[in-house]
């Protein structure tokens, strides 16, 4: 393939220099190196290759050329959280390989472990898309992950430092419309409302955790076999110590029930099936043993922290000439803001 030279581009890899770089590190040293392109391929993604030497496999990962924040993609977090996962009943890519030297591809990078399963955002393969009983599970799994997640000791794990948990709440909304003020060009109906709610309704903050920061079911790996149980946590750069029950304010936010509008987009398949939010609300709790009798302040949160970071995709689109008709933020972080408010008033529950 291609050299991959710094900032021009994610669809190529230099493979030959990749491979001299990982030597003996990992098996099958002297073979050629295979890579492919997977996973989302524009936007502000990270770049994922699958490549194999031999008949090992396994997942390269790329922090994009281009970030919305210097903090973003941040390969080294990712990188410290997997190794602190490792030992623990969090499902999660085992991390094998870490490079920081920019002089080898441009850009630091990681090598994972292969997952056997599937991403269950837009679609569902087979039995779960025609077997409506094991959406059920499935639900139940995104929240079980999330649980355990929040569970875990992450000072044994090593992770003092890697972010300041004290104030963690007091500092979500300056923290982000900071990041907003660095590329908004435009108004946003219902942004002060809802930051000025947020500031007013701050609930006492939950013990420190693990925090994802991107919980979701985009960012989650399904067994491929019924039951539905997760194989994997994925994309862990915004992950940080904080209030983990942002991470199922976040994944409850954005959950469609039957009939409901989505915030933005339906479940996989369908809405039929899976549980309700207040269904997996109840077996956090019971899981954690966490108080989410603020869930709602949680969801505002979710919802505004996106808007503020999909709104630096619209501007960027809108500063390299793409007509606002053809911008798909134009329309979506308003409906995240106005979804933020609808959690907030309880118009949305």
């Amino acid at each position: 393939m291609t050299d991959l030279r710094p900032n021009s581009g994610d669809q190529t890899l230099d493979v030959e220099r990749l491979n001299e770089w990982i030597g003996e590190r990992l098996p099958g040293h002297g073979l050629p190196l295979q890579a492919s392109r997977i996973g989302a391929t524009t936007g502000m993604a990270n770049a994922l290759f699958l490549i194999s030497r031999g008949e090992h496999r396994w997942v390269f990962r790329q922090p994009p050329a281009v970030k919305n924040d210097p903090s973003a993609s941040d390969t080294v977090r990712e990188w410290r959280l997997l190794c602190a996962l490792e030992g623990t009943d969090v499902p999660h890519p085992a991390p094998l390989a870490l490079c920081e030297d920019l002089e080898v591809l441009g850009r630091p990078f990681m090598i994972m472990g292969l997952i056997n399963g599937f991403t269950p955002g837009f679609e569902l393969p087979e039995p779960f898309l025609s077997d409506l009983s094991l959406r059920r599970d499935l639900g139940f799994a995104y929240v079980d992950g999330c649980a355990r997640l929040a569970s875990v000791d992450w000072v044994a794990g090593g992770l003092e430092g890697l972010g300041k948990p004290d104030g963690f709440l007091e500092r979500q909304v300056p923290r982000w419309m900071a990041q907003l003020s660095r590329y908004q060009v435009r108004e946003l109906p219902g942004l002060d409302t809802i930051t000025d709610w947020l500031e007013r309704n701050r609930p006492t903050q939950s013990p420190a955790g693990i925090l994802h920061g991107d919980y979701s079911p985009f960012n989650v790996m399904v067994s491929p076999d019924a039951p539905g149980r997760l194989a994997a946590i994925v994309d862990w750069d915004t992950g940080t110590i904080g209030d983990p029950v942002l991470d199922i304010g976040h994944l409850l936010a954005r959950w469609t029930e039957p009939g409901e509008e989505p915030v933005l987009q339906d479940q996989a398949g369908g809405n039929e099936g899976y549980p309700t939010r207040v269904e997996m609300a109840a077996l956090y709790a019971e899981m954690t043993g966490r108080d989410l009798s603020a869930l709602p302040y949680y969801q505002a949160l979710a919802l505004f922290k996106l808007a503020a970071i999909l709104e630096g995709t619209f501007s960027r689109q809108r500063a390299a000439g793409v007509p606002d008709e053809q911008n798909m933020m134009v329309e979506t972080v308003p409906r995240l803001l106005r979804f933020a408010n609808a959690f907030a008033t309880g118009e949305r529950r």
